[in-house]
């Protein structure tokens, strides 16, 4: 029973998995590209989750340069599996149907509750790490700026057209849009 819950676990983790998009992707005009104002006041509570909410800049950077960088780091950091897999029931009653049937369950809910969130904060620190090495610095946003031009995947993907979309907003303002605010730590 453990066997067959652990290859179907497996299966619907690679659900999520999203193929790296080819490299030669178009790169669209960036005057048809619109970006929200990045210049809106921030309080002390959005500087506490700048860990989560920021852009990337780095002066001197074309729009096609700064985008290829994020496309090739939105690669690195897309269709990560969550850390929470299939755990076996430590209790008397794990190899009963009662048993297995309770243990999946416990594994869903701790995969549904932690998992996404711990795929997300990968997500930030896969783009962080890559982007810093790329030469970019970070600077902070409110969550609703963020929002406006960037996505968050958990346990699923964002169909391509979108992040496409998004990945060419945030190459906008890493490249043509002169940053606002303090560089944060890497």
């Amino acid at each position: 029973m453990a066997a067959a819950w652990a290859a179907m676990v497996a299966c619907a983790q690679s659900a999520y998995a999203v193929p790296v998009p080819p490299a030669k992707l178009p790169v669209p005009d960036p005057i048809t590209i619109n970006l929200p104002d990045l210049r809106g006041q921030t309080t002390a509570a959005d500087e506490a989750d700048f860990d989560k909410y920021f852009y990337f800049h780095r002066s001197g950077t074309t729009f096609g340069e700064a985008l290829a960088d994020i496309r090739e780091c939105d690669g690195y950091a897309r269709g990560l599996a969550s850390p929470f897999g299939y755990q076996e029931t430590p209790y008397p009653y794990a190899g009963t149907m009662a048993g297995a049937l309770g243990g999946a369950l416990g594994n869903l809910l701790v995969s549904a509750i932690f998992g996404s969130a711990e795929v997300r904060k990968a997500r930030r620190s896969n783009m962080r790490r890559c982007m810093n090495y790329k030469g970019y610095d970070r600077y902070g946003l409110n969550k609703d700026v963020w929002q406006s031009f960037n996505f968050e995947e958990g346990l699923h993907h964002v169909d391509e057209d979108k992040r496409q979309l998004m990945l060419a907003q945030q190459a906008k303002a890493a490249s043509l849009v002169d940053p606002v605010g303090k560089v944060l730590g890497r």
